[in-house]
């Protein structure tokens, strides 16, 4: 595995990979890496000859009172896991070159307007270009996300839509621990209870989506979310949502595909999660 953190090297290195006729399959990553990443790495080495990942915690999407400082790193434990899971050439870029001076900036409207969008603004701002000079550096024929960032995957596809590039975005499926709490990054913050307490975020997801099979409605379902979320010890809700699958805007109707989102305290600690929902209107 070749580790490079030179733009211009990259670039060069991608040119020879194209003379050869080669497909790249790229994963972009903020590094402390986990199995998540790892089904990423799978997917993108089972459908493409050459597999480049990037770790690059973004400032440009963390907010002045958000976890950048503390968010966690460890460069020589990431570097093993992508060797192990066979990327061919890892990207590690230095701030000051791949951001440059910030006066250019990539923008989506609508699709920011609620979940993390309003919990976060200027988050999904930060996320746009970024992904959006990585895309432009590596030109990768794929780039693969997870599935458990639902905001940002709808995001970066309607992205490639608007701007053109030619790059096929793959969404794959959450990973999870046993007991069913998804993998993050973040959840190296939690200690033992506060990992015990968090299960309640998928187990809250999983009760808004009996509710909507069996039909209720979606203000008693939401409210009982939340109050439920609120008094359990340690957990405050951030947002508790249904919206729909396309525009990820307030759901009135379930007579359409949705998603189901939660974004929940734990401790000090701010974990995501969801859930498509096929239309069940009868």
């Amino acid at each position: 595995m070749k580790i490079i953190s030179s733009i211009t090297e990259i670039r060069e290195e991608i040119k020879e990979l194209r003379k050869k006729g080669y497909t790249i399959g790229f994963v972009p990553t903020m590094g402390y890496l986990h199995a998540g990443h790892q089904e990423l790495m799978k997917r993108a080495k089972n459908e493409c000859d050459i597999v480049i990942s990037s770790i690059f915690v973004n400032p440009l999407q963390f907010g002045p009172n958000e976890d950048f400082e503390k968010y966690p790193r460890d460069l020589v434990r990431d570097e093993k896991i992508c060797a192990d899971a066979k990327v061919d050439i890892l990207f590690v870029p230095v701030a000051q070159e791949l951001i440059g001076d910030g006066l250019a900036y990539v923008e989506i409207n609508k699709l920011d307007n609620h979940l993390c969008g309003k919990s976060r603004p200027g988050h999904f701002r930060g996320v746009c270009t970024i992904v959006t000079k990585l895309f432009n550096i590596i030109l990768p024929d794929k780039a693969y996300f997870g599935k458990k960032d639902i905001q940002q995957l709808q995001i970066i596809r309607q992205l490639v839509a608007d701007l053109n590039f030619d790059i096929k975005i793959i969404g794959v499926d959450t990973i999870r621990t046993p007991e069913g709490l998804a993998l993050s990054s973040r959840n190296s913050y939690l200690n033992d209870e506060e990992k015990q307490t968090a299960l309640i975020v998928p187990e809250i997801i999983r009760e808004i989506h009996l509710g909507i099979k069996e039909n209720r409605s979606k203000e008693i379902i939401l409210q009982h979310a939340k109050t439920k979320v609120n008094a359990r010890h340690g957990c405050r809700v951030d947002y508790i949502e249904i919206v729909d699958a396309k525009e990820l805007q307030l759901a009135t109707n379930y007579k359409q595909d949705l998603i189901i989102a939660a974004a929940i305290f734990v401790g000090k600690t701010r974990l995501i999660d969801n859930m498509m929902v096929k239309n069940h209107a009868t």
